[in-house]
């Protein structure tokens, strides 16, 4: 098995993401699951219920692995992917998603020899926003950078971008919340 660096082995999230890097190399499927555990991180960023299921410790184990199964099917989520997720709900870690979708898209970036920047915005990116963004990251980097995008809405404006362990953010919140500290101080 390819290493992965010692980061991304380091945590749970990560052991779990380098065993299905592993299983989705072997069936020659990373691009389906990356796609899938998009799909996954979107809905449950979208869903209060999904969000409660994969967070809460009152969900019983059969209830989650039920409801993660059913979740998968109707998000038209891969075989190895929902298989994975059953796994984790059966496991209690479906709070460990947020890393693993992270770790994956990580090793899934190195195993193509890319650099994937992960942006969160306020509100949904123009194309010409987004284009703009990646000759910015690839003078930064210095090579091509692909984006994965997401929205928070909590950032109110701004952007944080994450390269790796490197975290660039430039939210209004976060702005906010270093204005506010300072004006305690």
């Amino acid at each position: 098995m390819e290493t992965s660096g010692g980061g991304i082995q380091a945590s749970l999230g990560g052991r779990y993401a380098s065993a299905l890097f592993g299983l989705a190399r072997d069936a020659k499927t990373i691009d389906q699951v990356e796609a899938s555990l998009a799909t996954v991180r979107d809905a449950i960023a979208q869903s209060d219920d999904l969000r409660a299921l994969t967070t809460s410790p009152m969900v019983s184990r059969e209830g989650a692995v039920k409801a993660v199964l059913a979740t998968a099917d109707s998000l038209g989520i891969d075989a190895t992917t929902k298989n994975f997720l059953g796994v984790l709900a059966h496991n209690r870690r479906l709070g460990q998603l947020p890393q693993i979708v992270r770790g994956f898209r990580e090793l899934a970036s190195r195993h193509r020899g890319e650099t994937t920047a992960e942006v969160t915005s306020a509100h949904p990116l123009a194309d010409d926003q987004v284009i703009e963004l990646k000759q910015q990251l690839r003078q930064r980097v210095g090579r091509d950078v692909n984006v994965d995008l997401s929205v928070d809405p909590q950032l109110l404006g701004g952007l944080v971008v994450r390269i790796g362990s490197q975290m660039i953010d430039s939210s209004i919140r976060t702005r906010l919340n270093a204005l506010a500290g300072a004006m305690k101080g």
